[in-house]
């Protein structure tokens, strides 16, 4: 929902950062995995209750999300590939499955097993994952198929939502903030999503008519 307005806002400070680290060891794919490494190693540390190491890791993970991409479309930029691979993408979109899955079940494993808190909130978080994931990506391969694609800088093309990256990031920061409220955070976000997901659904089948 907020997405287009932060990235907006964190446009112009990303893109300085991506030309600080456009250095030949650095690639965007190299971000990504890095990324997806910090966002498994906040999954761990949520099942292991080390909440502050965890939100450290997530944010850290989501920071390399936010810079893969600009850092992608410099190169590309100073290249001029009419026709860029689209490999990065591909694996960047992959990375963050993980890592938002990943991270769902560590904070479900660690307030399960040390606060006592139910396990099926966050099964229901993973539900509504699964739904959004398969109405967006649909949307994106037949409307990339039907020349009907929605382009905005990104690889996908993304139906908006109540549900997007900046929602996803606070929510995950407020469970790891105040854990003893997470499965009360993770029922609201349960629904929150799969609103989101009903609204995906709705407006890329009536796109796609």
């Amino acid at each position: 929902m907020f997405d287009s307005h932060v990235r907006s806002v964190l446009q112009a400070p990303l893109d300085l950062a991506a030309r600080a680290l456009d250095r030949p060891p650095i690639t965007p794919d190299r971000i990504t995995m890095v990324g997806l490494v910090l966002g498994l190693g906040s999954a761990g540390a949520a099942a292991l209750t080390s909440w502050g190491v965890a939100l450290l890791l997530w944010w850290a993970s989501r920071l390399c999300d936010g810079l893969d991409g600009p850092l992608a479309r410099r190169r590309r930029a100073a290249r001029s590939q009419p026709s860029p691979s689209q490999a990065g993408g591909f694996l960047d979109i992959t990375a963050d499955f993980v890592v938002y899955g990943s991270t769902v079940a560590g904070v479900a494993w660690g307030v399960t097993s040390s606060l006592g808190q139910p396990w099926w909130p966050f099964l229901l978080v993973l539900l509504a994952y699964y739904v959004n994931g398969a109405a967006f990506l649909a949307f994106s391969s037949i409307a990339e198929r039907t020349g009907r694609s929605l382009d905005d800088g990104r690889s996908l093309s993304f139906l908006g939502g109540l549900a997007e990256g900046a929602e996803t990031i606070v929510v995950h920061s407020l469970w790891l903030i105040v854990p003893a409220h997470a499965d009360t955070i993770a029922l609201a976000w349960a629904a929150v999503v799969g609103l989101s997901a009903t609204q995906r659904i709705v407006s890329g089948y009536r796109a796609l008519i």
